[in-house]
């Protein structure tokens, strides 16, 4: 993907194989279980709830477990039992495994992006491509089994040889959500396996038949029984349980700010490790001597690409004055230019996920309303041209905002860019801080000096210059600061350190 290049306008020479979504895959009402020791299992409730497409509401993709408190500790005592023997096994062995999950996602990718795009509402195009990440962090988890490495020190008594040793917790759990529901799935679960940790899975009710075909493949790559487990239903029971159960070592959750403090804290309460990747309140700055044309395209490709359901995507654009009216046109005209509809037809971006993305989207354009900012563009549920049975929204831009108002501070989760004008690059710096979120920023300018004072004062864990906010790579780390995290990154260098435990050894012959 170039930089400044909205992955919306692409186009893969199987896009015209795929577009019809009763090609590739055929959604009968099928019935689910939970995966459980390597064995496919009802939920001792007998309740089910339905996975809809939000693209036709009306349209089930499948029934899946609502499970209870026992059905997740037996999934939680599968991987417990589980652990001994595969924490036994060699990190290469281990690794292989993922290593098989690679052909086997590129063999599957257009039945997975169908999938993808049926749950989440996302295009076709952004489905291959979440697909296509997955494999590439694949590649990068299965190579790391000769990472995972001690060091030796030298020791006070020549006599005595010292040492340290990684060691894998045990059984773990690892919770997902919905936007990006097979490559994040994969960020979590690849590492946690290969430092040699069982886990237990709990996926979206949104996305839970992605989750479905993930666990099969790994089950295809030749995963022992107990290794994975999968179990779903409500937040509130499965990932509650999950959170205070102890005989899970760590908990990774990537989701809501509020869920993963509260998470958290049952967590940590009971001793566990907790890692969070939780809200975004990410802002572009965009400076006098910038691009224009290379930041407006990365603002839409990071604000409005995916309904803008992605937490490094950017919601507020922070712009001096003399440039308020410029951007804000040219941001219009963009969001106004993108086409809107199911995922598989030639469209730009497709439903949003859930009733509940969609009405949190109409909040924030009412909240934006009566705190007096003006809606340029968009701010509306779309239901005309065969879009009234979907979760349907137009891509938002809002002048007129300060960093005082609800849309400003809160994270949205939807095709919402809101422009805030400073009056220097000082204040533009302390008005993107002003948020409790610290996950991502960027900047656009040609000065080097301010790039690097930008860098250096920028309250986030990640950012970029002259590049898109939601633009990630796998070689590198993950995370953010403030109430955007807990615990170490993901992903890069760093993303088997939360997995890992050190031992310390002295031997004297």
């Amino acid at each position: 993907m170039n930089v400044g290049t909205p992955i919306f306008f692409e186009r893969s020479e199987n896009y015209n194989d795929f577009t019809d979504q009763k090609k590739g895959v055929r959604f009968i009402s099928t019935t689910y279980g939970n995966y459980i020791h390597g064995s496919w299992v009802d939920s001792e409730s007998g309740n089910l709830f339905a996975s809809t497409n939000p693209a036709n509401t009306e349209e089930v993709l499948g029934h899946f477990q609502d499970s209870t408190v026992s059905d997740t500790q037996k999934a939680i005592d599968a991987a417990e039992s589980a652990f001994p023997s595969w924490s036994a096994q060699s990190a290469i062995h281990r690794a292989d495994i993922l290593y098989r999950l690679i052909p086997l996602l590129a063999e599957e990718k257009n039945r997975l992006a169908t999938i993808i795009t049926n749950e989440v509402g996302k295009t076709f195009i952004a489905a291959q491509k979440e697909v296509e990440a997955s494999i590439q962090a694949l590649k990068h988890f299965s190579g790391a089994a000769n990472r995972l490495a001690g060091e030796t020190v030298p020791a006070n008594d020549p006599a005595t040889f010292t040492y340290t040793v990684q060691e894998p917790l045990g059984a773990v759990g690892v919770i997902t959500p919905f936007n990006f529901p097979l490559g994040i799935g994969i960020y979590k679960i690849a590492p946690a396996m290969l430092a040699g940790n069982t886990v237990v899975y709990k996926p979206p009710n949104d996305t839970a038949l992605i989750a479905v075909e993930l666990v099969k493949l790994f089950d295809r790559a030749g995963m022992p029984a107990g290794v994975l487990n999968m179990v779903t239903g409500a937040g509130e029971v499965v990932g509650k349980e999950m959170g205070g159960n102890h005989k899970l070592k760590a908990i990774s959750f990537t989701g809501s700010t509020a869920v993963g403090m509260e998470l958290g804290r049952a967590v940590h309460a009971r001793g566990g490790k907790m890692q969070a990747e939780m809200g975004g309140k990410n802002a572009t700055i965009i400076l006098e001597d910038a691009d224009l044309e290379a930041a407006i395209d990365g603002i839409i490709l990071s604000g409005m690409f995916n309904n803008g359901q992605s937490c490094t995507g950017t919601s507020r654009v922070i712009v001096p004055k003399n440039m308020t009216q410029e951007v804000t046109e040219r941001l219009v005209q963009k969001a106004n230019s993108l086409r809107i509809g199911n995922g598989f037809e030639d469209v730009d971006n497709g439903a949003v996920a859930n009733e509940k993305q969609l009405n949190t989207y109409l909040h924030f354009i009412e909240s934006a309303k009566r705190d007096g900012a003006v809606i340029e563009c968009g701010g509306r549920r779309l239901t005309d041209h065969g879009r009234d049975q979907g979760y349907f929204v137009a891509p938002t831009v809002i002048s007129g905002v300060t960093s005082a108002m609800e849309v400003a501070q809160e994270e949205i989760f939807g095709p919402v860019v809101a422009v805030i004008e400073v009056d220097s690059f000082d204040e533009a710096i302390d008005v993107a801080n002003d948020v409790r979120f610290g996950l991502s920023s960027a900047i656009y300018t040609k000065d080097l000096y301010k790039a690097h004072t930008f860098v250096r004062r920028i309250q986030t864990g990640v950012t970029h210059v002259n590049v898109p906010s939601n633009h990630y790579e796998n070689q590198l780390p993950f995370g953010g600061k403030k109430n955007s995290s807990i615990g170490p990154r993901e992903q890069g260098s760093t993303a088997l350190d939360f997995w890992l435990e050190t031992k310390a050894v002295y031997l004297r012959p």
